[in-house]
């Protein structure tokens, strides 16, 4: 019975997560409403990461351990926050040792184009912070899954 709710769980968090559920209109609105309703959005979808990264950390290994691509590596979900032309919060798998996994907080991916936006670039990177203003990236670790949806 408990599995069945950790996978209800996971499937309404990644519905959420895919801008099904809560719709936010006052953030496409601009001004100061538009602003609130980002945050809002924002850390809502931070705490539902927090909430709930061990079902996905555990749907996300089960997806790829389909394959002959898994490895012995330890791995954690941590909030992702998108940095480019346009914001993005979501959900990162990231793996790597033990104890350098247990010091990401989140992970960042930085967005950029070149050639007149004929090529898009994202890098990811696992972070100590969710404050990308104020982070180190965390040597040894890599970003093994992505969710995101734009606010």
């Amino acid at each position: 019975m408990k599995s069945k709710r950790v996978y209800l769980a996971a499937a309404v968090l990644c519905g959420y997560l895919a801008g099904n559920v809560l719709p936010l209109a006052q953030a496409e609105a601009g001004g100061l409403l538009g602003t609130l309703g980002k945050v809002v959005k924002t850390g809502g979808i931070v705490y539902l990461v927090d909430t709930y990264s061990s079902q996905l950390n555990t749907f996300i290994n089960k997806l790829t351990s389909k394959y002959p691509i898994s490895d012995n590596y330890a791995t954690k979900v941590v909030p992702i926050i998108a940095v480019g032309s346009k914001g993005y919060v979501g959900a990162a798998q990231i793996s790597g040792p033990q104890a350098q996994v247990d010091r990401v907080k989140g992970a960042l991916a930085l967005e950029g184009e070149f050639l007149n936006r004929t090529f898009r670039i994202q890098a990811l990177i696992p972070v100590d912070s969710l404050d990308p203003t104020n982070c180190t990236r965390i040597q040894g670790v890599g970003v093994s899954a992505k969710i995101d949806v734009a606010i």
